[in-house]
């Protein structure tokens, strides 16, 4: 079968969208399927379309759809999407209706749709690599912040933080990921030269980004919103455990009663959450293993069951 993916980062982003589309188009080639990536659809004809983003991609779904009704139609709605545009965006709620399925990427995301669109939505974990754990530091209780600097990101919440721990904290905080304004670049460089326990290193490769995190003691995501992020499901992958702002799209992939959530934009208990990481060896336990428990999801295996599933649906 040929498939095309959509996706509106382009091949050389970083971007989480890009990543799931180039993970996906490798699990369905392994499944025997010919795939190709996009920005936008050129007209090429396709078995089916995969989109990636409801409004940024409602071009292609709506020209793809005309040209070709009687096909398949699969819309994956990203964080932007579900906790933002499907509100107030025509776009994004033409490309839901165009769709022949939707998929989201944890379950607290079927929550954000009517019953009507929650029937043809599928659920599909991202699935991220195992990879070696190096030793961690010993020179500082390491913790990493994964993912571009952008508001959405809350970016400098957990440099925020740092200012609030004991003072006997040896807590220090890399934070990995690309500017998308010179603004934000700005104000990293300022946090570095006003706290010194705090370094942005920029983006970096992959397999750095992975190893820095196999490392580290905690991630933190601090994201005003999500759709379900990868960097969770590598730290899920890597077991280490992660600090978390309490939205629903961390809810849908730590669960609901996980104990590392502090409420969005609340530096105070983050700082207090990362303090007790840090000294309660009991807590920092409770991480772990609930974080453990999490794991199956973020299975290369159960992701590509997952999309046969759903090609097995449409067709």
């Amino acid at each position: 079968m040929k498939i095309l993916i959509v996706t509106p980062a382009g091949a050389k982003s970083r971007y989480g969208n890009r990543n799931t589309a180039a993970r996906w188009a490798l699990l369905l080639r392994r499944l025997g399927h010919r795939v190709t990536l996009q920005m936008t659809w050129n007209g090429e004809a396709a078995d089916l379309m995969i989109a990636l983003h409801a409004r940024r991609s409602h071009d292609s779904i709506k020209r793809f759809s005309r040209a070709y009704p009687d096909r398949p139609l699969v819309v994956a709605l990203t964080g932007t999407d579900l906790y933002r545009d499907i509100r107030s965006d025509a776009n994004a709620r033409e490309s839901m209706r165009l769709a022949t399925r939707m998929v989201v990427l944890q379950d607290m995301g079927l929550n954000e749709l009517s019953p009507t669109l929650r029937g043809k939505t599928r659920v599909i974990y991202q699935s991220a690599r195992t990879v070696a754990l190096p030793p961690p530091l010993k020179s500082c209780f390491e913790i990493v912040v994964s993912g571009h600097l952008r508001e959405e990101k809350d970016p400098f919440r957990a440099a925020a933080a740092l200012a609030h721990l004991p003072t006997a904290s040896r807590i220090c905080l890399a934070h990995l990921g690309g500017a998308m304004s010179p603004e934000m670049a700005r104000q990293a460089r300022q946090w570095m030269g006003a706290e010194p326990r705090y370094r942005w290193l920029g983006e970096l490769a992959h397999w750095k980004s992975l190893r820095l995190l196999a490392r580290s003691r905690l991630m933190v995501i601090s994201s005003r919103m999500e759709g379900g992020a990868n960097v969770v499901s590598e730290a899920l992958a890597a077991g280490v455990p992660v600090i978390a702002s309490r939205i629903a799209g961390n809810i849908g992939m730590l669960g609901t009663d996980y104990a590392g959530y502090y409420p969005p934009e609340d530096e105070k208990v983050l700082a207090r959450l990362l303090a007790r990481a840090e000294s309660d060896p009991a807590f920092y336990r409770r991480l772990k293993m609930q974080c453990a428990a999490r794991r199956h999801l973020v299975s290369p295996r159960l992701e590509q069951r997952a999309l046969k599933k759903l090609l097995a649906e449409l067709f």
